[in-house]
């Protein structure tokens, strides 16, 4: 079986037996992928190690591409390998980040997997620890009820794609003659975007591409996570939350 969520950012409840039930019937060979968001590798401390070490005890495997709230930095430390025809990085030896530009082969079915999304919280700026008066700053800002982030402690440029990952991904689009099964990203194409938030919602560099992806690509299913919401759009752009949703077969 392959199942697809959105956003953990972090928390994993939704995993447990009695809410995932499903999962007494899986093994390590089927997966959940997680649609951004991840967020299980965020400070490196005990309590997040023991989370991860839950997610490897679980009965199948978990696979995650990245959103805009992961620690890249973190990210970064773990070695980059080969794995079903894509690059990745095993945090666990069962729970696994799909790197972005790249295509998939699961249970016979191809996944083209484009994580990275843009904050939407950080309008009011992005500070650097690094300052002399950071805390002069952050004390101000946490009391007008500023939105903002800081830099390498909860906000990373990392979480837009560079341009060498776009390249990356049309080329190897390119290689799949443009037709996969599945696009699994975090973000949304503007023409999701603009039927989701009827018009509101300001594009991208991201959305963009993704725009340009969809309209080139052939595929079944466009899974992704980001809103927060639960919804599909024109049969089969899916947007993912909280409950996790069977995927394998439906091509």
């Amino acid at each position: 079986m392959i199942y697809a969520t959105g956003d953990t950012h972090g928390t994993f409840e939704r995993f447990r037996e009695e809410l995932f039930p499903e999962q007494t019937a899986m093994t390590k060979d089927d997966y959940v992928i997680i649609c951004g968001d991840f967020g299980g590798v965020w400070d490196g401390g005990k309590q997040e190690n023991k989370r991860l070490d839950w997610l490897e005890q679980l009965p199948f495997t978990v696979l995650f591409v990245s959103g805009n709230h992961e620690n890249f930095d973190l990210l970064a430390e773990y070695p980059v390998e080969d794995w079903n025809g894509g690059k990745v990085q095993h945090i666990r030896p069962h729970v696994i980040y799909l790197l972005r530009s790249q295509v998939f082969q699961l249970q016979g079915h191809s996944f083209f997997t484009m994580g990275g999304g843009r904050s939407h919280d950080i309008e009011d700026g992005i500070l650097s620890p690094f300052s002399e008066d950071f805390w002069e700053q952050y004390l101000y800002y946490r009391s007008i009820g500023a939105r903002f982030r800081v830099n390498h402690r909860s906000w990373w440029k990392e979480e837009m794609p560079s341009k060498g990952e776009y390249q990356e991904a049309e080329k190897i689009l390119e290689q799949s003659g443009w037709a996969v099964d599945y696009i699994i990203t975090h973000a949304a194409p503007n023409h999701i975007v603009d039927l989701l938030s009827g018009g509101t919602y300001d594009y991208d560099p991201l959305t963009s591409f993704l725009e340009y992806v969809r309209q080139k690509t052939r595929f079944h299913y466009w899974l992704f996570g980001h809103y927060h919401d639960n919804q599909i759009f024109e049969e089969k752009y899916v947007l993912l939350w909280e409950q996790p949703v069977a995927w394998k077969g439906q091509s």
